[in-house]
């Protein structure tokens, strides 16, 4: 992942974003303190879901998202 081109990327995004709600939660991610981060904010139910995605990630146990997108193009 080239980090620059991902920053101009979300830069380029957050100047189009109109949604007030968006901004709000940007904003929250900006101004949250790293030391007491969001992780610590998470539920164990929420720890461990999110564990188990990585390592279903890890095994290879992924749908590509642009076969996502094609299963649930109808509802998008």
């Amino acid at each position: 992942m080239n980090m620059k081109s991902e920053k101009e990327k979300l830069i380029d995004w957050i100047r189009m974003v109109d949604d007030e709600t968006i901004i709000e939660k940007l904003k929250l991610v900006k101004d949250s303190n790293a030391e007491n981060g969001w992780w610590e904010e998470l539920s164990d139910a929420e720890i461990a879901s999110i564990e188990r995605g990585l390592a279903d990630a890890k095994a290879g146990r992924i749908i590509p998202h642009e076969e996502v997108k094609k299963r649930y193009e109808k509802w998008l």
